[in-house]
């Protein structure tokens, strides 16, 4: 008759979440007794021993005891429970009458060892044991030995004793054959997942279930999981889950796992377990800028984020702009957002943008935004708008600045040689003006400035050249008399202080006009005048430089009387006319009667000498001291004769000064008739002296 150890681990593998199973020890710890021997049972959790509230059965029939320990002395299968774990394996227990019997410790473990003993009633009768697997002889030892049984090992064994009697003889006796049947180490792994029907692009934990008994806790697993053929994670490790991040669909996936002990070495592998991720369709799809809308700058760079609020797996993002048929750029990634980068973008860049997004069931488009970039201002244009050809005083003229690019709003500011001058804004871009009545100071160089914000820019000088129309001159005199005498050289100066060169002058005498001068650089001009009687009244000037005439108030001049110097130059000039006279009217006659006498013949060859030669030619002419004064020749010195212009108030005569020359430059009074002429006037001489 097969005596059955049953050690066993039933159903196998423990529900993930329940408690652990307890376990039954047994001490002695032998599972078979001889009849009348007594076996005290122990409840153990993974804890410890549980002392109180245990739960005992026998042959599945629960026992009033409930102390944490139980003897017994009857064959059957006993089991028990605690507060803390669920009911333990059964263990049979067996009391025989046989004289030999062999034992097996309890409990036993795949690959760890269990000690075999060969008793006898009378163990002293027994000389030599004898240990059998399957019928061969494992070993002769009078003791017990150690085996290492396999998990499902269905190996029998048995044993003999044998011994000498009283007469002499030989004896043997042979044990029940005995069946091992040994308790796993830790149930083959069952891996799950949590959660069991993951989302995609959602992490994922995948566990490796198994479980120790409690006595083995010393013993440490190492677990490994897989996809397919593809390891997971680092590999090996003590940790009985491994945390996926992100999962994505790719149909169903097989993963199962594997634990393993070191010493011993034992590999479990679970089943597979086909695990089918859902995949959720895209939905919000949405599109962003860096920079925000209304903050792009051309040439910066445009980023394009296309992000989606929902859906998983592989995801296939797009980018257009409305107008173009073409997609400005694709790309597929395991994300939930994608970004295009436009590099250096222009102003023909801005316009209407969307992009879509596709996880394989088909393409959602984003909402639509408008594009707008803020164009710097480019360098200004500064136009000057005048009313004539040459800017003038008193002439209101524009400022005219504009940047043919520049995103509004644009602020212009005008500068008259880098002084401000003002601003002006353009709210929606293009021009602005700046209007400013001249003055004589507003000559030099203007630029204007645009500015959006996104810079400064300046154009380039203009210049304006202002004409000032002359102001009313001023005429004085020098000297500055009120009475001049006849002879004094007069200076006559007039100048406007006001006006733009070149400055033409003109002098008046009793609105007849003089002469003109110009002053090419401005300021003042002079005319100087050498004073008769005639030349009292009243004098006045005139300025012009183009842009309209100015006189100047009249100034009255009274010339009285001859100077002292002017009395002696006419008496000389007198005298000398006189003698002309005479020595004209001598020689006349000397000549009647030299032509007479010569007609006659008697024309004495020496008047009152004595006969002798032919007198000297000179003779003929008298005396040196009664020769005629020679004819003075009136040369001119200078002339103020000027042609009218169309302003002239009449025409005048020429006024001439001259001199008075002699005709014999050796003359002893040439000194004092040079100082005579000085300054006379082209006046015959006979109406001179009798007007004096």
């Amino acid at each position: 008759m097969l005596l059955w150890l049953l050690l066993i681990l039933a159903p196998g593998r423990q529900p993930a979440g329940a408690l652990p199973k307890a376990l039954l020890v047994l001490k002695p710890p032998w599972s078979t007794a001889f009849k009348g021997e007594t076996v005290t049972l122990f409840c153990k959790d993974h804890h410890s021993v549980a002392w109180e509230y245990v739960s005992w059965y026998h042959n599945e029939t629960p026992l009033r005891k409930q102390s944490g320990k139980l003897q017994i002395s009857k064959s059957g299968h006993y089991r028990c429970k605690t507060q803390r774990s669920s009911l333990s394996d059964p263990v049979h227990v067996q009391f025989l009458s046989d004289w030999l019997v062999l034992q097996a410790s309890h409990p036993a473990f795949e690959r760890d060892k269990v000690v075999l003993r060969c008793r006898g009633k009378k163990e002293e009768a027994i000389v030599e044991r004898t240990y059998y697997k399957n019928e061969e002889k494992i070993r002769t030892y009078n003791s017990n030995i150690t085996v290492y049984p396999d998990f499902n090992d269905d190996s029998k064994y048995h044993c003999t004793a044998s011994g000498t009697n009283i007469w002499g003889g030989s004896w043997t006796e042979t044990s029940r054959p005995l069946k091992i049947q040994v308790q796993e180490l830790f149930p083959s792994p069952v891996l799950t997942a949590s959660p069991s029907w993951p989302i995609e692009g959602s992490p994922m934990t995948l566990t490796c279930e198994t479980w120790l008994p409690p006595q083995t806790s010393h013993t440490r697993l190492q677990f490994c999981f897989f996809k397919e053929h593809q390891a997971l994670g680092a590999g090996w490790s003590n940790s009985p889950e491994l945390q996926i991040p992100t999962t994505w669909s790719e149909g169903a996936a097989s993963y199962w796992c594997q634990a393993r002990t070191v010493i011993p070495r034992i590999l479990k592998t679970s089943p597979r377990s086909q695990i089918r991720v859902h995949r959720v369709p895209v939905s919000g799809v949405n599109l962003e800028t860096q920079p925000l809308v209304g903050q792009l700058i051309e040439g910066e760079d445009l980023v394009l984020i296309c992000s989606v609020a929902a859906g998983t797996g592989t995801v296939t993002y797009s980018w257009h702009r409305e107008g173009s048929e073409r997609s400005l750029g694709r790309k597929t990634q395991n994300a939930l957002s994608a970004e295009l980068r436009i590099a250096s973008v222009r102003e023909q860049d801005a316009g209407r943008y969307y992009c879509a997004a596709d996880n394989l069931d088909g393409p959602v488009l984003s909402k639509r935004i408008r594009i707008t970039l803020r164009v710097p201002v480019s360098p200004p244009v500064l136009t000057i708008r005048r009313p004539r050809s040459q800017a003038v005083e008193g002439d209101v003229v524009e400022l005219h600045c504009e940047a043919q690019r520049g995103s509004p709003p644009i602020l212009y500011r005008f500068y008259h040689e880098d002084v401000p001058l003002g601003s002006s804004s353009a709210p929606s871009g293009g021009e602005a003006s700046l209007n400013l009545s001249l003055t004589a100071e507003h000559s030099g160089n203007y630029s204007c400035e645009a500015n959006n914000s996104l810079g400064v820019q300046r154009s380039k000088m203009v210049s304006l050249s202002i004409t000032v129309p002359v102001s009313h001159p001023v005429l004085t005199l020098n000297p500055d008399v009120a009475q001049a005498m006849v002879g004094d050289v007069l200076e006559l100066r007039c100048e406007a202080q006001r006006g733009s060169p070149p400055i033409l002058y003109w002098f008046y005498h009793e609105d007849v006009i003089l002469g003109n001068t110009s002053a090419p650089f401005g300021g003042g001009a002079s005319f100087n005048l050498s004073l008769t009687t005639e030349h009292s009244g009243n004098y006045s000037c005139g300025a012009d430089n183009g842009l309209g005439a100015q006189s100047s108030e009249t100034v009255s001049l009274n010339i009285t009387g001859l100077s002292k110097n002017k009395v002696t130059h006419i008496t000389v000039g007198v005298i000398g006319c006189l003698l002309s006279m005479l020595g004209l009217a001598a020689t006349a006659a000397l000549v009647g009667r030299f032509r007479t006498q010569r007609k006659s013949g008697t024309i004495p060859r020496n008047i009152g000498s004595v006969p002798g030669p032919d007198p000297p030619a000179q003779a003929l002419h008298g005396p040196p001291s009664l020769s005629r004064p020679a004819l003075m020749e009136l040369q001119p010195l200078y002339s103020n004769a000027h042609s009218p212009r169309t302003h002239q108030k009449g025409e005048e005569p020429a006024i001439i000064y001259s001199e008075v020359k002699r005709a014999d430059p050796d003359d002893p009074a040439r000194q004092d008739r040079e100082e005579a002429a000085e300054g006379y006037e082209n006046v015959p001489c006979a109406s001179l002296a009798l007007d004096h």
